[in-house]
């Protein structure tokens, strides 16, 4: 008798996020950063007083926590430093050139450079100070809000993700990106607020803006780069009409 040969599952199908899902969640991070920005502006007293009791409480650990805090100024300040998120999207974009993906690596460069714009200017319109110790572990420069650190942290990491979204990888690759996103993301924000040099709801709002600012720029790129006229203008063929557009 004839053993049946096991069939095996089918890969997973690739995770694709359409238009409407990027367009929709740019527009409730926009709103939530914009609702942030009022409240810090205005000096919102329930938020100022969440924002320094937290920062009250963490001061004192890192004081007297010296191998804690000298790992969370190494992690600040190199693995999530805004320069390193800069160089690994400089390193992402110089390789889609190699593989003559211009268009791809022309966004990422964008997005890229219009956060470094959107924090800073935003900083000099907020002026924001920074939390002031007699006895700091940290020192940093510019205003407060929102965080340059969180922000392009969750660029950089939104961009990398958005890539393999775009590419269409696995959806355990995807996860895994994501993960490892979430936790720079988050890990990169407590550092700030436990070597003090930022408040936490700077932080919330880098992380709100820097995700508006992907989920902006991902939308974008579908609507006018992968839409019908730039296949047209490629010399692709379009959706057929009921399938759900990249």
């Amino acid at each position: 008798m004839q053993v049946p040969t096991r069939l095996s599952a089918p890969p997973a199908a690739p995770v694709r996020p359409t238009r409407s899902v990027w367009l929709r969640s740019g527009a409730v991070l926009c709103a939530l950063f914009l609702v942030l920005l009022v409240l810090v502006g205005s000096g919102w007293q329930p938020l100022d007083s969440l924002d320094r009791r937290v920062a009250n409480d963490l001061h004192p650990v890192a004081v007297t926590h010296d191998g804690w805090t000298h790992a969370m100024r190494l992690l600040s300040d190199w693995l999530w430093d805004p320069w390193t998120m800069r160089a690994a999207l400089a390193v992402t974009a110089l390789w889609l050139l190699w593989r003559g993906q211009r268009l791809p690596a022309l966004w990422i460069a964008v997005t890229s450079a219009l956060g470094t714009a959107l924090q800073q200017g935003l900083k000099a319109a907020v002026g924001r100070d920074r939390p002031h110790w007699a006895d700091p572990v940290a020192t940093a420069h510019y205003q407060a809000f929102p965080s340059g650190h969180a922000l392009t942290a969750t660029v950089a990491c939104g961009l990398l993700v958005w890539l393999l979204w775009l590419h269409g990888a696995e959806r355990s690759r995807v996860r895994a990106a994501l993960a490892v996103s979430v936790v720079s993301v988050l890990g990169v924000g407590f550092t700030r607020v436990y070597l003090g040099v930022h408040w936490l709801s700077d932080v919330v709002g880098g992380v709100l803006l820097g995700a508006a600012l992907v989920a902006a720029s991902a939308w974008t790129y579908a609507r006018y780069a992968q839409g019908p006229r730039s296949r047209a203008r490629r010399g692709e063929p379009s959706a057929q009409p009921g399938t759900t557009p990249e």
